[in-house]
């Protein structure tokens, strides 16, 4: 990967509470429009680091720069150049559709003029006409997941960060949600996606494995699956969790 497509850089991260080292030395780019998976056992350091990419907090050290901007003091910055989605959807329940995008919309600091506009073509787009004016907790989940997917990449940010988005999900809607992610990255958005479904991990780019806070593997699926010697990305998965010394907590 050529280092002036990365809009991800992370150098020699480490991130401590006490005594008890979350991040251990990681390292690694993503380049933009990449899907890039970001795996590991409940415990493996993921959600540590991810706080980290968002700016939500801080590294104990290392150098890290999030669509080229640095950790340490330019964390606005960074968090209007990203989206994100979790498992919970991130949605508001008791607000429509409508209310819900242009809430979010509202935070990220685009103009009203703006929101006005995308929001007609989102909920064209989605064939959400219909039921725009419904409350979020009244749709089915696959609507919902999507939605939250568009939201989360309302207002053109160059990364996404995905947090097990398909948590609880069908199959099928899964693979429709995967169809999202990858329209997101043709249009140059960056997506680093956790998951635990080991299936997915097949649909990225590279991926990345943590045991005990720190990368033991990052490659593409298929030279993983060679290296390992194994058919699938379940068993690469399966071989390095076997290395975990950490109790989950």
């Amino acid at each position: 990967m050529n280092s002036n497509t990365a809009i991800i850089t992370v150098k020699n991260l480490v991130k401590k509470f006490g005594d008890f080292t979350a991040n251990d030395n990681l390292n690694f780019e993503v380049a933009q429009g990449e899907i890039f998976g970001f795996l590991g056992a409940n415990g493996a350091g993921k959600t540590t680091a991810i706080k980290i990419l968002c700016g939500l907090s801080f590294p104990t050290s290392g150098e890290i720069k999030i669509a080229n901007f640095d950790v340490y003091n330019e964390r606005e910055k960074i968090k209007k150049n990203i989206g994100y989605m979790s498992q919970k959807f991130s949605l508001y329940e008791d607000l429509t559709i409508v209310e819900n995008i242009r809430f979010y919309a509202g935070i990220y600091g685009m103009s009203r003029k703006n929101i006005k506009t995308k929001t007609l073509e989102l909920i064209t787009r989605l064939g959400l006409e219909d039921v725009k004016n419904k409350q979020i907790k009244e749709i089915p989940l696959g609507w919902k997941q999507k939605l939250a997917f568009s939201v989360a990449i309302f207002h053109n940010p160059k990364i996404v960060f995905l947090d097990e988005p398909t948590g609880g999900v069908d199959p099928v809607t899964r693979r429709q949600f995967w169809d999202l992610i990858y329209q997101a990255a043709e249009q140059g958005i960056t997506v680093f996606v956790t998951t635990h479904y080991m299936d997915e991990a097949e649909y990225c780019d590279r991926v990345s494995i943590m045991v005990d806070g720190r990368i033991e593997a990052l490659d593409t699926p298929q030279n993983l699956k060679e290296i390992y010697g194994v058919e699938n990305m379940n068993d690469v998965f399966i071989k390095l969790a076997r290395k975990a010394t950490r109790v989950e907590s």
